[in-house]
């Protein structure tokens, strides 16, 4: 029997290795079918991935010369949502993770005393489609969005919490 010589060995070994597919251990987005809105319909995460739970994040002062206790400081809706991404943007990378690392999302509205007491949905997209679903960040999260009787200030229209996956 002929000696296998050990580079033999390393070249097969790294051949098998590289014939893995490297997306087999990554996050799967599913797409909601014959749909463009961005967000997936489900998210999966594989074993081994660790998760990383943001708590609630509600809009910074966006108007520094409006009185600080004042809807007016905070912005509309838009405004808001822009602020409290901006906001999980800046914590995520800190944490070593990006927006593209967000598998879930669970956003809640006041409603908007300019448009009757409903949420500003239109408002919070505007917002929203800045960060997700962009030739930049493509990635797209799973979401609930749902309108609440209040938040901690009275003039806080916006609060997100998210939840990233540790590539």
């Amino acid at each position: 029997m002929k000696a296998i010589h050990p580079s033999f060995v390393l070249t097969a070994v790294a051949g098998c290795l590289l014939a893995t597919p490297a997306f087999a251990a990554d996050v799967v987005r599913h797409k909601i079918p014959n749909s463009t809105f961005p967000i997936s319909a489900a998210v999966e995460v594989p074993a081994g991935k660790t998760l990383v739970f943001l708590s609630g994040t509600v809009p910074p002062v966006a108007d520094a010369n409006a009185p600080k206790d004042t809807p007016q400081a905070y912005g509309d809706t838009k405004t808001q949502t822009v602020g409290v991404l901006t906001s999980i943007e800046k914590q995520l990378k800190g944490m070593g993770l990006s927006m593209g690392d967000v598998v879930k999302m669970q956003v809640f509205l006041v409603g908007d005393p300019g448009k009757g007491g409903k949420m500003d949905f239109a408002g919070f997209m505007t917002g929203y489609t800045q960060f997700f679903g962009t030739k930049e960040q493509p990635n797209l999260p799973s979401r609930s969005a749902m309108q609440v009787a209040a938040l901690a200030s009275p003039n806080f229209l916006v609060e997100i919490e998210v939840t990233a996956v540790r590539p």
